[in-house]
């Protein structure tokens, strides 16, 4: 019998099969077919909770059994999603506002994206980078030509362009200094967030991240964010490589740099000849309503990384810089096996061509807005909320206490957020194509969730 037969309505084979095969809950609603005509019913829940209960139960407990113990997951198995938003395994619908921890810009299934994602694969996949391909090169192309930089270097995320970055400031100051000792610190800052590998890891601030596997990488000062006076001091020293620093921090609690601040920065590394690196991973490319988070600053930096949303939700990396920092590095300095794939960098093209459009960018510079002012209307004045702040489409909420009961209030209720800064910021990095009816609709939720806040929390 052959394939064709075997699907037939009519045959017996065909019946057993899909007999066999898990069916949908009957309350699960068909993804929306694009994030800008979304139902935005109140989410369907299931009415046999311990139906919904059994099923995820013994999916996380397979994972317990066999993923090594890295996270806490929240309680949640999702299994698709389709514009803004994600759908669990029984069919319960959540509004996104996470974005895979801002990596899916163009939301979840973007036609054009899985378009040519599917046309790729079915091309070319991968090559490695012994030979060329015209993707990555068309993508450097796009990058180059749409920034400060002359030069990229791929790779597969964002903690990899930190690490390459490290390693690329290290040899550019080896170059001209054949008669001393080059310098080899790194300046970063509080409440920065750079990646979990050792280099990357040696420039993240946060103790408890670095403290299990020291020592980490030596000669890094870690300076108050925004304190010019030390920042200026520390770096005409003479000892320091490069500074990094996040023209908007997203991990550490959505905070942003003042001009001043980086204007300072430039000028104090111009000086001694030191190295300005911006970590754009997760504020750059669209998610500030400028392409470029610095833009704002009319600031440019000698290396600036980037990853998170640059290929849709595949896995990429890139560092951008300038000639003179690319032309002190040789054959064999660095590399990678999947960096610049022909399958990802595809995928990155067609992403970055829709967020710089400048109509687009536009878009998020103006729904942000609403959404800040929209939060601060409905949620500024309760006395736990602190702050809210933010650029563009990445906003936190500050409050007086835990942020995580209210994130899991959010979450039972159909809204996905997360937590920022010392776990008291709700992070909300939607993807950039949500509409301000989706964000009414999360601010709804926030408020409806508040009071969760004022319960007791059990010890």
């Amino acid at each position: 019998m052959n394939f064709t037969s075997l699907l037939s309505p009519n045959s017996s084979r065909s019946l057993s099969l899909r007999i066999s095969l898990p069916l949908r809950p009957s309350n699960y609603h068909s993804p929306p077919s694009a994030c800008l005509n979304v139902d935005l019913r109140t989410p369907d829940f299931n009415p046999n909770p311990l139906i919904q209960a059994n099923k995820s139960a013994e999916i996380i407990a397979e994972d317990k059994k066999f993923i090594v113990g890295t996270y806490a997951r929240a309680k949640l198995v999702l299994s698709s999603g389709k514009g803004c938003k994600l759908y669990d395994v029984e069919g319960r619908e959540y509004l996104d506002l996470t974005s895979g921890i801002a990596v899916n810009a163009l939301g979840h299934g973007d036609p054009d994206w899985v378009a040519v994602v599917t046309r790729q694969a079915s091309i070319l996949t991968h090559v490695s980078n012994n030979y060329y391909s015209e993707p990555q090169i068309e993508l450097a192309k796009r990058l180059v030509s749409g920034s400060f930089a002359d030069r990229v270097f791929f790779c597969n995320s964002g903690t990899e362009a930190n690490e390459a970055a490290v390693k690329f400031a290290r040899k550019f100051q080896k170059a001209p200094r054949h008669d001393k000792e080059p310098p080899t610190g790194f300046i970063a800052f509080t409440n920065c967030f750079h990646g979990r590998t050792m280099g990357a890891l040696a420039l993240t601030s946060k103790e408890h991240y670095r403290t299990p596997f020291e020592p980490v990488m030596p000669g890094v000062t870690f300076l108050e964010y925004g304190d010019i006076q030390a920042a200026t001091e520390a770096i005409q020293s003479g000892k320091i490589a490069a500074v990094f620093v996040e023209p908007l921090q997203g991990e550490g609690g959505i905070h942003s740099a003042t001009k001043e601040f980086i204007s300072s920065l430039r000028v104090a590394c111009d000086n001694v000849g030191c190295l300005l690196v911006f970590d754009e991973v997760q504020c750059g490319l669209g998610r500030t309503g400028y392409l470029w988070a610095h833009e704002t600053y009319g600031v440019y930096p000698d290396i600036m990384t980037l990853a998170k949303p640059l290929a849709g939700g595949l896995p990429i990396g890139a560092v951008l810089m300038t000639e003179k920092v690319a032309a002190a590095i040789n054959h064999g300095d660095h590399g990678s096996t999947f960096a610049g794939s022909p399958l990802v960098c595809t995928a990155a093209i067609t992403v970055l061509d829709k967020i710089s459009n400048p109509s687009f960018l536009s878009s998020v510079r103006d729904k942000g807005k609403y959404f800040k002012d929209s939060l601060i209307q409905k949620l500024g004045k309760n006395s736990l909320v602190k702050e809210i702040r933010g650029l563009g489409l990445i906003v936190g909420m500050e409050l007086d206490v835990s942020a995580s009961p209210l994130v899991d209030a959010c979450q039972q209720s159909g809204l996905l957020v997360l937590t920022a800064g010392k776990g008291n910021v709700v992070r909300m990095v939607p993807p950039l194509i949500i509409t301000k009816q989706e964000l009414d609709q999360a601010i709804e939720i926030l408020v409806r969730c508040m009071p969760v806040l004022d319960q007791p929390v059990n010890p």
